[in-house]
């Protein structure tokens, strides 16, 4: 971090088909290998999915799915005295978003569907129903912060 000036917000990269400014952000986090082309496919392709599922724009169901993933509270260990403590705190939107984008293609991932496409679809057809694995480690999440609430005031 400098000490003479702020660092530059980065431009954020948008999307040219779907106009979004997470979707470039989603095909990275699926890259391997520098692959972006493969990433863009599996991506575009569980999108036309979602279009010829629902009648709904897909764009509109993905940031659905996206912000019904989103956490707002999150669990940060806190040493106080020789104890470790987890202190509930809320989170930032650039965070939870990328720990929405994280938890989506983790729970892809562990499904037993055979294209990514495929995976990618049912995912994000899940986490707009509010059900699937992304919307559970949201809850887990939410629970721990929950059930630690009374160390909420060790916060920082």
């Amino acid at each position: 971090m400098s000490r003479k000036r702020k660092a530059p917000k980065k431009i954020q990269v948008v999307d040219a088909k779907f106009n979004s400014t997470v979707i470039p952000k989603l095909i990275n986090s699926i890259m391997y290998n520098g692959k972006k082309t493969i990433a863009e496919k599996i991506v575009y392709d569980a999108l036309e999915k979602i279009k010829s599922k629902s009648k709904d724009e897909p764009i509109k169901i993905f940031d659905q799915a996206i912000s019904n993933i989103r956490p707002s509270l999150e669990v940060r260990s806190r040493r106080v005295g020789g104890a470790t403590y987890q202190v509930p705190v809320e989170v930032k939107a650039k965070r939870s978003q990328a720990l929405a984008l994280r938890w989506l293609i983790d729970a892809s991932r562990k499904r037993k569907d055979k294209k990514m496409s495929d995976k990618i679809f049912n995912e994000i057809y899940d986490a707009y129903q509010n059900k699937g694995l992304a919307i559970k480690k949201k809850e887990d999440t939410h629970k721990m912060a929950e059930s630690n609430k009374a160390f909420a005031h060790f916060r920082w």
